[in-house]
């Protein structure tokens, strides 16, 4: 729980990890990759506070104990999704699993929310591991990852067949939030793989299924509000809108903001810190805290109000994963849409 002003927030964060990107888990003959993919996430931990920076020894593979109170006790959250990335083309025994994840959900069920990953091209098989994992866990979420290496191929497409198989086969385990990484390159990966249009392809196919795009489509941040508009399905994922713009680029943080509040509203945005990119902490504070610049540049975007900030730093994430909130945080249907900026 976190207080800001007199303002009490239920605080989800929407998009964490528990990785493992040290040199013992990179492939060998795959080494330039795996180094390469994490050196291009300390580059993007850099746009955080200097305060906040790690060595990148910590960075590569983090503990346990870091991790629960960087998230827990001073990152002001309440209850954390897992967003999971194999990668195991780089990664021994993968980057970022859900095994890996699971060893601290299953420890702490009440702090962790634990998703999935699928991947089209694993077939059959794929399918099969889809489902076990679904038995065992009870996931009501998955991470999609349409720009990951397999073999000779450098990605794949929610518009293709074998994709509808595996969203057929969410809407039936009751799989039913999608978190699509549609954002910034991570090197090796290509930039045409994180385009957004075939998540409005597969949104307007299977409108019993949320999909979250995971840091917005940025920089293609046009095409995504303007598809997101229509696709009522469509969510906007604020991983690395908050951590790399709030504090590096304010002005263009501002500017994503006033998009994303103007197109889709208050109730279709989701916080979520990347951690380990960079820590919860001071991106809940300063989100709480921040509001729309004045002038001329920023005339057509409106205020954040405090009932707007409440449901992104947490009550969307909940209502989606039907998460208990304490009632002294919960909005009551009738409270108007309009509240004093915080």
């Amino acid at each position: 729980m976190y207080e800001h002003d007199g303002e009490r927030y239920y605080i989800v964060d929407g998009h964490v990890h528990y990785w493992n990107a040290a040199p013992d888990n990179w492939v060998e003959g795959q080494e330039e990759y795996a180094k390469g993919w994490i050196e291009c996430f300390y580059a993007y931990h850099g746009l955080g506070p200097e305060e906040t920076h790690w060595p990148l020894e910590q960075y590569q593979r983090y503990d346990e104990d870091l991790m629960m109170r960087h998230l827990f006790d001073e990152g002001h959250v309440d209850v954390a999704i897992f967003q999971p990335t194999y990668l195991k083309q780089w990664y021994t025994e993968g980057f970022n699993t859900t095994e890996r994840n699971a060893i601290l959900a299953d420890k702490y069920p009440d702090k962790f929310v634990l998703n999935t990953a699928w991947d089209p091209r694993d077939g059959d098989a794929g399918l099969e591991d889809l489902e076990a994992k679904v038995e065992r866990w009870g996931m009501k979420g998955a991470k999609l990852y349409t720009a990951e290496w397999k073999g000779d191929s450098r990605g794949w497409s929610l518009k293709s067949d074998e994709a509808a198989r595996y969203l057929e086969a969410c809407q039936r385990l009751g799989v039913v939030n999608l978190h699509v990484h549609k954002g910034p390159t991570i090197w090796p990966l290509d930039k045409d793989a994180f385009d957004v249009s075939d998540v409005d392809f597969a949104a307007t196919n299977f409108p019993g299924l949320n999909f979250i795009v995971e840091h917005v489509g940025l920089p293609r941040i046009e095409d995504f509000c303007f598809m997101a508009t229509q696709e009522p399905n469509v969510y906007a994922g604020l991983a690395v809108v908050v951590g790399g713009l709030m504090h590096a680029r304010p002005r263009m943080f501002a500017k994503v903001m006033g998009e994303l509040m103007f197109w889709l509203g208050e109730d279709r945005i989701i916080f979520g810190s990347d951690y380990a990119i960079w820590e919860p902490r001071w991106q809940v504070e300063g989100f709480a805290a921040w509001q729309m610049p004045t002038g001329e540049d920023f005339s057509d975007y409106a205020p954040l109000t405090t009932q707007a900030k409440r449901k992104i730093l947490g009550l969307n994430a909940a209502r989606l994963y039907d998460l208990e909130v304490p009632g002294e945080f919960r909005i009551p249907e009738d409270e108007s849409a309009v509240l004093a900026p915080s």
